[in-house]
C-alpha cells in the first residue's frame, strides 16, 4: 500500500512538472507572437528556420528571441537562487533580493557602470565578488550557535538596507552618469541580445549541475544540524557552499537583468507548496516555473501598456510584495 502511495506521489511530481514545462513553452511562444508587430506561431518556427531576409525575421531573431532566452535564463538563475538560500538557510522567506545577496551583487554592479564604464565585462564576476561578500556578513550576523530564520531576514534587511546606501551614494556623486543605474536598479530586459545570452549562459549551465549534484545534500541539511551531522555531513561546509552557488547565481542574473527581485521567493515557495520538500523536484520545478514567470512578467511588462514598456522588475514587485506579506504571516 505504502509502495503504491509512493509511485502515485511521484507521478504526481511528474505531472506537476509537466504542467509547468507547458507553461514555459506557452510563455516563449506568447513572448515571440505579441508586440507591436505579431506573428503566428507557424511564421515564427518558419523565420527561425530561414533567414528570409523578412522583417519578421529581422525582429524575432534580433530582438525577441533573446530577449526571451534571457529572461528564461534570469527567471532560472533567480530561482533557483531562491530555492537553495530557503533550503540552507531554513527560511521561506529566504530570497537573494530580501537578504541582501542581489544588494550586494548591484552595488558591485553599479561600481562597475559608474566608475568603469569601458569594463563592463567586469560586471559578471565583480557582481559574484559583491554577493559573495553581502552573504558572508549576513551568515556572519546571522550566526548565533547556529542559523535561526528571524536572525537571517534581520541581518538580511540590515546590510540590504547598508549596502543600498552606498548605491544611493554613488548616485549622488555620480548624477550625470546615474540613467545607466537605474535601469539596472529597477531589473528590466530591455535591449537585451544575443550578447547577454552568451553573458549569462555559462553561470546558468554551471548552477543547474551544481543544483543537482549538491540536491541531495541539501535534502539532509533540511533535517536540521545535529541530525544532518549524525548522518555524516559537513555542515558548515556544504552551508557556505550553496551559498556561494546561490550567490553566483544571484550575481549572473543582476550583473544581466539588474535587481530583479520577488522571483526566489514566489518561484520556489509556489514549487514547494505544489511538489513537497524533496529538493529532487523542487529544483527541475524552480527551473521550469522560474523561466515560465519571468518570461509571462515581461511579456505583460512589454506588451499591457503598449507603445510604453515598463520594466519587468516593477510587475515583479506588484506581484510579490503581497506574497511577501502573506508568507510573513502564515510564518
Amino acid at each position: 500500500m505504502k509502495e503504491n502511495q509512493v509511485v502515485n506521489n511521484n507521478n504526481y511530481k511528474i505531472f506537476v512538472l509537466i504542467g509547468y514545462g507547458v507553461l514555459l513553452i506557452l510563455g516563449f511562444i506568447l513572448s515571440n507572437r505579441l508586440g507591436s508587430m505579431e506573428i503566428s506561431v507557424d511564421r515564427i518556427w518558419e523565420v527561425i528556420r530561414f533567414d528570409d531576409g523578412s522583417p519578421q525575421r529581422l525582429v524575432l531573431w534580433n530582438v525577441r528571441l533573446p530577449r526571451t532566452i534571457v529572461a528564461c535564463l534570469a527567471g532560472i538563475n533567480l530561482a533557483l537562487s531562491g530555492s537553495i538560500l530557503q533550503g540552507v538557510m531554513r527560511n521561506p522567506l529566504a530570497d537573494p533580493g530580501i537578504i541582501g545577496i542581489s544588494s550586494g551583487a548591484g552595488l558591485a554592479g553599479i561600481i562597475i557602470l559608474i566608475l568603469f564604464p569601458e569594463h563592463q565585462n567586469l560586471v559578471p564576476p565583480a557582481a559574484f565578488l559583491g554577493a559573495i561578500v553581502a552573504a558572508m556578513m549576513i551568515y556572519i550576523l546571522a550566526w548565533k550557535g547556529g542559523i535561526q530564520p528571524i536572525r537571517v531576514i534581520l541581518a538580511g534587511v540590515a546590510v540590504s538596507a547598508f549596502l543600498g546606501a552606498g548605491i544611493s551614494g554613488l548616485m549622488v556623486f555620480y548624477s550625470d552618469k546615474v540613467h545607466g543605474a537605474l535601469m539596472f536598479m529597477n531589473g528590466g530586459l530591455s535591449a537585451r541580445s544575443w550578447p547577454q545570452v552568451w553573458m549569462i549562459l555559462p553561470y546558468t549551465i554551471a548552477g543547474i549541475i551544481l543544483a543537482v549534484l549538491l540536491s541531495e545534500k541539501l535534502n539532509i541539511l533540511i533535517l536540521g544540524d545535529d541530525i544532518a551531522r549524525g548522518l555524516g555531513l559537513k555542515v558548515e561546509a556544504t552551508r557556505l557552499g550553496m551559498t556561494a552557488v546561490a550567490a553566483l547565481l544571484a550575481a549572473s542574473a543582476v550583473s544581466v537583468v539588474g535587481l530583479l527581485g520577488f522571483v526566489g521567493l514566489i518561484v520556489p515557495h509556489s514549487v514547494r507548496i505544489m511538489i513537497g520538500k524533496d529538493y529532487k523536484y523542487i529544483f527541475p520545478g524552480s527551473i521550469l516555473l522560474g523561466a515560465a514567470v519571468l518570461v509571462l512578467c515581461d511579456t505583460f511588462a512589454r506588451t499591457a501598456f503598449s507603445p510604453i514598456e515598463i520594466p519587468v522588475g516593477i510587475v515583479m514587485a506588484v506581484l510579490g510584495a503581497p506574497f511577501f506579506l502573506y508568507l510573513l504571516r502564515k510564518e
